[in-house]
């Protein structure tokens, strides 16, 4: 049986649980530019401490920790810790030719974990989301409001980045490619060209999950586009989910989840923040308050797979778990045609 129809079969049945906040954790650990650069990186002259991708390479034993504390708490999805891995963001501290290795290690140490708790408990497989954020460029807008026609980088620049990241992901052990915290949809279109292009060119498939995020109250996404106009965009493409994560806190992402639940005709995945951040950037929001809020999730039916981004912790992923047993996925509507 392949990867897609053992998660169709599981989200038949019930809601899945996607892991929390790897920043966060990462954070806990108080490391210094000393432990970011390890052994092997002791004598480059740039900084590269809050190159949280590194450390796959550096302090590997405190990610496999991190991915153990999300199983532990009732993960059935863990992402690797290559939010920022592609050349764009990773050339920020010079490493831009690390992509490759980051990704595959990442991955290879996030399906170490997931087969070694796969193995105690059978009836519970453990998946590996290969995690692509938005990069820190944009391919839609300008960063220079005196230039609105400049572009930092191009659709084919990008297209490359991700293909090298897609490759070392899935080399490493990936079960699926998540395409998460969209801001700009032209950024997230090249990510699907570049995975698409690697079904085709190696002859293999895989899931491929997306998920957007709302920047602000006026409900939309950095480039503009709302829950649905984001749905209409990447619909064309052979999605296994769509959903929403990061920028607002479970409640204000009420209104959003049930929008794009009402539209897509694949599952839906929501992984809000753990409340909106204070003064400090901390999030405040407890596992208890966080998960009577994505209960409303739950009770509506709007969810295929649950769980946290920035702020949340084992303890989120587990009250949310606890909830989630309780409740039926999501029916998925037929495609209307």
């Amino acid at each position: 049986m392949d990867i897609k129809e053992q998660l169709r079969q599981i989200l038949s049945r019930r809601i899945m649980i996607i892991d929390g906040a790897m920043g966060t954790m990462i954070q806990t650990y108080k490391l210094t530019e000393e432990q970011y650069r390890g052994e092997r990186f002791k004598d480059i002259t740039q900084p590269v401490k809050g190159n949280n991708d590194l450390l796959v390479l550096t302090q590997p034993q405190i990610i496999k920790e991190i991915h153990a504390k999300f199983l532990d708490a009732g993960a059935d999805i863990i992402e690797t810790n290559t939010f920022n891995a592609q050349a764009v963001s990773l050339e920020d501290y010079k490493m831009g030719d690390l992509a490759y290795e980051i990704n595959f290690e990442a991955a290879r140490i996030a399906k170490e974990v997931a087969a070694e708790y796969t193995a105690k408990d059978p009836s519970k497989p453990r998946f590996v989301a290969g995690a692509i954020g938005p990069t820190t460029k944009m391919t839609s807008m300008s960063p220079d409001v005196n230039n609105p026609g400049f572009r930092a980088l191009t659709f084919q620049e990008l297209v490359d980045a991700f293909t090298v990241q897609i490759n070392g992901l899935l080399d490493g052990g990936a079960d699926m490619i998540l395409l998460e915290t969209v801001t700009d949809t032209l950024n997230v279109k090249a990510g699907l060209f570049a995975a698409n292009t690697i079904k085709e060119e190696r002859g293999i498939d895989f899931p491929i999950m997306v998920s957007g995020t709302i920047t602000d109250a006026s409900g939309r996404t950095l480039s503009g586009q709302t829950p649905e106009a984001f749905w209409n965009s990447v619909s064309h493409a052979d999605l296994l989910s769509i959903g929403l994560n990061c920028a607002l806190g479970a409640k204000d992402m009420i209104p959003h989840i049930a929008e794009l639940s009402k539209v897509a005709w694949v599952y839906v995945t929501a992984y809000p923040n753990a409340g909106l951040p204070n003064e400090f950037g901390q999030y405040d929001e407890s596992p208890e308050a966080m998960a009577k809020v994505v209960e409303q999730f739950l009770k509506e039916g709007w969810v295929n797979m649950i769980g946290g981004c920035c702020g949340t912790t084992p303890d989120h992923i587990r009250a949310i778990a606890e909830k989630a047993r309780n409740y039926a996925p999501r029916e998925v509507p037929a495609l209307a045609m």
